[in-house]
């Protein structure tokens, strides 16, 4: 929309400076928390090949937001005041970021606003003067929006539980342009206002201190809340609504911990370890939490796990568990993960995206060392194995490095390069300069750039300030360039030299990209009893090392302390295999062992895995213990994780086990399904069952799922994961008990878990040859209010596979809202796919044309050749 005070030169041209809206994309956004993979818009598709931090046009001092939020219309109107200051340059047009937004008037008493023209993507405001360096001014925008993107309304309209009516925003990366004016990138920061009117019975929560409340003119509650320090605005954060608080608190810091009422009775699992991570984090960081409170509240649907705001974190509903899920689920590290962004991420913040590890990685990295203070270090080292091997490890063809500027969207930033392997550096600068000097370089590396934009250079430049180590390198190979190494040990005893002989070869693929890495670690041998360790430097693409020791080892080490994130191949012989297994001193010594023997097929092999199932006391080493059975498959293998099953009190483990007890496809198999259905509680380890039951199509199954989708759990984990089996199995018996079900717990499920339930309903009656009933009730949900089920509607009627929904889909593809119309593009790709271009009986005719073509050609060819020897026949005569 243009909206003009005046029209003028000036103001025209503006108009033909502002470029077209860009339409904005989601993907997945990266989540350590299992459960929470979630949708967030990527906000702007950006031009160029690399991308930097824009220009500052202005020092944004202060921004108040005076805003009321529509909970019928979905709307939000207001004022926003934006105090800045010209840095270098008199400012004639201030350029600001706004989508989809109206705006009705513009004012500054300490300039004349000529005129100001309101775009798609932009507001942009010009004064009659220019206003000088160094000027404080003010202006005012009044307007209104009803965002697609950056505040988001649950309501009973939208099919949403009414007594949990609430509002959220979220603004990383660039989604507060979308309900508010705004200069919307990190490296710009301020102090900030919010007040927003809401009916009386409602909370209002924002950053900062809570300043207050009145009633104005409308009768609604006014409540107004100050950030006094300086933050970036994609902090900026809004909730308000339904909601039930708990209470604690840390020296002086009150903890406030929200959710909706519908979950109330649930949420002090969630809330248990803050102060505990409060403590440690300020302990650990050596600066003092830096914000007046911190409050957390859980919000339907959230677009991801948590997001960290300025002493107001945003955390996921799902985040809410309840105690029948043992030790499976927690919030713990999603406390811990959002927590420490509080100090990084917020107290400092990225200069630009690609420098996100410095939010990410120390926000993951500080999580880990909150679990090992909570449980000791095997819980740390543990922590950082499963992201290395799980995460970062895999991504052995990705050519990105972690700081990377090459992206077309922020986003797509927002990957293992800025989660773990971020923490994984972390790690190793931890590890090499001493966890005493590493909390130094930290703690200076804070206070110096408190309350400021900061890039990877300027903690490098603290590090070695502090320690007087070149780290040049250090950030080079691991922060500007791609991959880790790959490395292949071997080790050879010499008795007659007594020497162990450890060779060391690094087997990735060099390029310009990939580096020969240069980095210190240790070798470990075991002699007697008695530990002798090896500091080395690897520098070479292979190396040889002698270690003189009094005898032949019976345990040899690569990496003892765990330091080095890179693949590790060390083929041991079996004997020195089954002594580190049995070491009880080193965690991650037989956490590998168990690794190994996964691979080794005998008898011996799984008679030590048993035995670390049974009795290691690190629940980490039983589970590899437990999947390394699993990979086994042999009688024996399988009799021991059925044995140890129902006596491994840690949840965790007692999940590992049951999941690798269905490898096998035999009515044993069934049958051992039901009886872990039966006869186990916890619903997180039920889950493991219900999906087996959907590889068998007999009618025990099908009777149990049908059961299942009328049963009741916390979250309806059961019935979802009965749901999921049945959308495997591609059979149309279940169509009309799932149709049954998703009809009448409608509002029962998440927004994802019945769109996935949508999804499971096309597939199964798919092959139905009446589908009215399905295809109707798929097409009543493609208006729903949540574009999540909206989405998953279309979607479902692609994969139904009846052709009476092209028209339906068809009328989706050129929606304004780019999921929705993304979603039926493919939905209709799908639907055309499954259907033949042309009749049968046409495709036979063809077919039929062809061949006798080719005989008419046949008969041509020979006739030519017959009139050929004539031809020559009648020459010769």
């Amino acid at each position: 929309m243009i909206c003009f005070v005046r029209w003028s030169v000036t103001a025209a041209l503006l108009f033909c400076l502002v470029g077209q809206a860009r339409g904005a994309e989601f993907i997945c956004r990266y989540c350590a928390d299992g459960r929470s993979h979630a949708m967030l818009p990527l906000g702007l598709e950006l031009d160029g090949r690399y991308q930097y931090a824009p220009d500052r046009q202005v020092d944004v001092l202060h921004l108040k937001l005076d805003v009321t939020p529509d909970f019928d219309a979905r709307t939000v109107a207001g004022t926003v005041s934006i105090t800045a200051q010209p840095i270098a340059e008199p400012v004639e047009i201030l350029r600001l970021d706004a989508i989809d937004i109206h705006v009705q008037q513009v004012r500054c008493q300490e300039a004349t606003v000529e005129d100001f023209i309101s775009t798609r993507d932009g507001l942009q405001i010009a004064f009659t003067e220019p206003i000088p360096v160094g000027t404080e001014f003010t202006v005012e925008i009044d307007y209104s929006a009803q965002p697609n993107a950056g505040l988001y309304f649950r309501t009973a309209e939208m099919g949403y539980p009414e007594q949990d009516t609430h509002i959220w925003t979220q603004g990383e990366t660039h989604e507060a342009r979308h309900w508010f004016p705004c200069f919307d990138y990190p490296n710009e920061r301020s102090s900030t206002e919010v007040i927003c009117h809401v009916p009386k019975t409602m909370r209002v929560l924002s950053n900062g201190k809570r300043m207050g409340e009145t009633i104005d003119a409308a009768g609604l509650k006014a409540v107004r809340w100050l950030q006094e320090k300086p933050h970036a605005n994609y902090l900026i954060c809004l909730v308000a609504g339904n909601l039930e608080k708990l209470e604690k608190r840390h020296r002086d810091i009150a903890l406030g911990f929200y959710t909706q009422p519908t979950l109330a009775e649930h949420a002090a699992n969630s809330f248990r370890d803050t102060p505990e991570i409060m403590a440690f984090f300020e302990q650990e960081i050596g600066v003092p939490f830096p914000w007046h409170k911190y409050d957390q509240v859980t919000i339907r649907d959230f677009t991801a796990g948590g997001m960290e705001n300025t002493s107001l974190t945003t955390l996921t509903h799902t985040t809410i568990f309840s105690e029948a899920t043992e030790n499976i689920r927690t919030t713990r590290r999603l406390d811990a993960h959002e927590m420490a962004h509080q100090w990084f991420g917020d107290y400092v913040t990225c200069k630009d995206w690609s420098h996100l590890w410095l939010n990410e990685g120390f926000a993951t990295y500080y999580t880990h060392l909150f679990e090992g203070h909570k449980f000791g270090r095997d819980a740390l080292l543990y922590g950082l194995y499963n992201d290395a091997t799980g995460r970062v490890l895999p991504q052995d063809k990705d050519t990105k490095p972690i700081v990377y500027n090459g992206y077309r969207n922020p986003m797509q930033q927002f990957d293992y390069r800025s989660y773990p392997k971020g923490s994984w550096v972390l790690h190793m600068l931890r590890s090499q300069l001493g966890a005493d000097l590493y909390r130094k370089c930290v703690k200076e590396y804070l206070q110096r750039h408190a309350l400021t934009s900061v890039v990877s250079d300027d903690l490098r430049q603290v590090i070695e300030e502090l320690s007087g180590r070149p780290m040049d390198r250090f950030f080079d190979q691991w922060l500007y360039h791609p991959r880790h190494p790959d490395l292949k040990i071997t080790y050879k005893w010499m008795p007659k030299e007594k020497l162990a002989k450890v060779t060391v070869k690094q087997t990735q693929k060099l390029s310009d990209d990939v580096l020969l890495y240069h980095f210190p670690t240790k070798l470990r041998f075991i002699v007697e009893g008695d530990t002798v360790d090896r500091e080395i430097e690897i520098s070479q693409v292979e190396e040889d090392f002698y270690v003189p020791l009094a005898a032949k080892p019976s345990i040899v080490r690569f990496d003892p302390d765990y330091t080095v994130l890179a693949t590790v191949s060390f083929d041991k012989a079996n004997d020195l295999l089954e002594s580190q297994i049995k070491n009880t001193d080193d965690m991650m010594g037989r956490l590998l062992a168990c690794v190994a023997l996964a691979d080794r097929k005998t008898d011996a092999s799984v008679k030590l895995l048993a035995e670390r199932l049974n009795t290691d006391p690190f629940f980490g080493v039983r589970i590899e213990a437990a999947k390394a059975l699993g990979k086994h498959g042999s009688d024996k293998a399988l009799e021991a994780l059925k044995s140890s099953w129902q006596g491994q009190s840690d949840a965790r483990v007692r999940q590992a086990v049951v999941q690798r007890l269905f490898g096998r496809f035999t009515p044993e198999t069934l049958e051992l399904a039901l009886d872990v259905l039966e006869k186990e509680s916890n619903p997180a380890i039920q889950v493991a069952a219900i999906a087996v039951l959907g590889r068998f199509h007999g009618d025990t199954s099908k009777q149990k799922l049908t059961e299942l989708l009328e049963s009741e759990s916390f979250g309806n984990e059961l019935a979802d994961a009965a749901i999921s089996a049945i959308g495997k199995m591609n059979e149309p018996a279940f169509a009309p008990a799932l149709l049954s079900a998703l009809e009448k717990r409608h509002g029962e499920f998440d927004a994802r878990d019945f769109g996935r339930g949508l999804t499971a309903l096309a597939k199964t009656a798919r092959s139905l040859e009446n589908k009215d009933s399905v295809f109707e009730f798929l097409c009543s949900h493609v208006e729903h209010p949540k574009s999540t089920v909206q989405t998953s509607a279309l979607n479902a009627l692609g994969q139904l596979g009846d052709l009476r929904a092209v028209a339906v889909i068809e009328s989706y593809t050129d929606s304004g809202d780019s999921r929705i119309a993304d979603a039926a593009k493919r939905a209709l790709a799908e639907l055309n796919a499954s259907r033949p271009l042309v009749p049968t009986e046409i495709v036979e005719l063809r077919k039929t044309m062809t061949e006798l073509k080719q005989e008419t050609e046949k008969l041509k060819a020979e006739l030519k050749d017959l009139k050929a020897q004539e031809a020559a026949s009648e020459k010769d005569q």
